[in-house]
């Protein structure tokens, strides 16, 4: 089992908790299949797409099982723990949908890059990776997508991506790396939602 594809699987789980705790934290009442509805789409709408975009197919999910399995093995975590969390992150959606992004925006921009994508294009997929899945979570909750308010949610994602290119030409250890850029997108991301940091309006 390679590092790429255990992170992949650990993202993957990290953003499933995520789908399930927004849609309970929209409604308290779903349904299990739902809950499995919300971590799926939240999971991998973004890897998806990017797979679509540097035509990779098969997409992961649809051949390895593993992936449906961590998400309804993620659902039941999210469902049985999520008084608990409560008590012992305060805002655990906030915490897992940042984990997701840190990690998911790191490894689609790994994956671009092995598909010969230019650094920059491949920037940009990494975000994509990163940020779809919750805009499609978002939506089916029925709220503005994070990605279109002001606060900063785009922005950590681009700075670590960034960085992970400027290391990587630099010839860094790849798995410190990978580290250190996931690491800059979860502290810069929590502390924007804590500080209430926001880039300024463009006005017409």
């Amino acid at each position: 089992m390679s590092v790429i594809y255990l992170t992949d699987l650990i993202g993957t789980g990290v953003f499933a908790i995520s789908g399930t705790l927004a849609a309970l934290h929209k409604k308290k009442d779903h349904d299990v299949l739902t809950l499995f509805i919300f971590a799926f789409v939240t999971a991998v709408g973004g890897g998806t797409l990017r797979d679509v975009i540097i035509r990779t197919h098969p997409v992961a999910w649809i051949t390895d099982a593993n992936y449906l399995v961590v998400i309804t093995a993620s659902v039941l975590i999210a469902v049985v723990c999520r008084r608990w969390w409560l008590g012992v992150l305060q805002r655990p959606l906030l915490v897992f949908d940042t984990l997701g992004i840190g990690i998911f925006t790191i490894l689609g921009l790994q994956k671009a890059l092995s598909a010969g994508v230019n650094a920059w294009a491949a920037v940009l997929l990494g975000i994509v990776s990163a940020l779809f899945g919750g805009v499609i979570r978002d939506t089916l909750a029925n709220e503005v997508p994070l990605v279109f308010e002001r606060q900063l949610y785009a922005t950590p994602c681009l700075t670590g991506a960034v960085l992970y290119v400027l290391l990587l030409f630099l010839g860094f250890d790849p798995t410190i790396n990978f580290l250190v850029s996931v690491g800059v997108i979860t502290v810069f991301r929590l502390l924007a939602a804590k500080k209430g940091w926001s880039l300024p309006p463009i006005r017409v």
